[in-house]
């Protein structure tokens, strides 16, 4: 269960590491690797299993009180000891590929490809990997997950299936985590520390208190994954909100109240994303011979002077001027 236990956050930092054993070579490279990155940094004893040479490669981030590690690793055992205990952070460890079992509070379970299950960083614990496996582990602050009136004892060591919702919703929108753009600012990164303590309470099973809170969790992580859907499919000139209700399982009025929340309509929405893809392609030098027209109706226009005239609106230049800047600027 790796996920740089020992790595002190920054509240308004990000810290980013990347923990692989290709980095040591010689002959004594597994046991410096297993003494700086993973007794040290990891805080576990790491032993490859029989006849499965070490090979491990995560990538860890952590802010706000929240931290990610995604990556790959080998057959192995890994151990945290009581001498190797600093804090009492809330460890979501979940499966994309592999099969393994967890040892806790004398309690053992096994995860499978697409399961989970809560451990924590506050007891002894043994976690065995017999299949090379690709792992999504969350660290959550206890404080703050104990602020939204979750039992978190009894969700230790417990076994989540794959096809609980909000797992699903979680893992999804741990992938923001990986957009630049999203965790830009201070502000940022800790409203999406936020949402992801929402909605690991959710998992957890929120009680009535902690509700609300869950529930904000849910609506952050349903229109990230609205919007993700919107710019994969701006080709469609019919997307609409009715559409996106039906692919996401909820209503239009869910959809449209998702984004007025953030101060927008989804029409305005739709139309800044169509606007961005076009002016990114009339920049692309490749594209320079692709036609104005073209590009509009490739971005999902099906009018185009409705698209000069909001084009012009948006970036007070025509399309024809971007084109000529970015010419200009090589």
């Amino acid at each position: 269960m790796p996920v740089a236990q020992g790595v002190t956050l920054i509240e308004d930092e990000m810290t980013t590491l990347r923990l692989t054993s290709a980095a040591f070579s010689g002959r004594d490279r597994i046991e410096a690797f297993r003494e700086i990155y993973g007794r040290t940094i990891m805080q576990l004893n790491i032993e490859p299993m029989p006849d499965h040479p070490l090979d491990l490669d995560f990538t860890v981030r952590g802010f706000a009180g929240f931290g990610i590690a995604t990556g790959s690793i080998s057959p192995t055992r890994n151990t945290h000891t009581a001498d190797m205990i600093a804090d009492d952070d809330i460890i979501l460890v979940s499966t994309s590929q592999g099969h393994g079992s967890l040892h806790q509070y004398g309690r053992d379970v096994v995860i499978k490809t697409g399961e989970a299950t809560f451990v924590s960083n506050g007891a002894p614990g043994t976690f065995f990997g017999y299949v090379p496996s690709r792992l999504c582990n969350l660290r959550f602050s206890r404080a703050m997950l104990s602020s939204m009136a979750v039992d978190i004892d009894a969700a230790m060591a417990k076994p989540i299936p794959q096809d609980n919702a909000a797992l699903q919703l979680l893992i999804r929108y741990a992938d923001i985590v990986n957009d630049e753009t999203a965790l830009a600012t201070g502000e940022l990164r800790r409203a999406v520390a936020l949402h992801m303590h929402d909605l690991a309470a959710l998992v957890i099973g929120a009680t009535r208190d902690g509700s609300q809170a869950a529930a904000r969790g849910v609506r952050a992580a349903r229109l990230r994954a609205i919007k993700d859907d919107i710019q994969n499919n701006l080709t469609e000139r019919n997307l609409s909100a009715g559409m996106m209700a039906v692919r996401h399982g909820v209503s239009s009025r869910y959809v449209n109240m998702l984004f007025e929340l953030e101060g927008l309509s989804f029409s305005e929405f739709v139309l800044a994303q169509r606007l961005a893809r076009a002016h990114r392609m009339l920049s692309d030098p490749r594209l320079r011979a692709y036609p104005i027209s073209a590009i509009a109706y490739d971005v999902g226009f099906g009018d185009l002077s409705y698209f000069n005239r909001s084009f012009r609106k948006a970036y007070a230049m025509t399309p024809s001027d971007v084109r000529e800047a970015a010419r200009q600027a090589d």
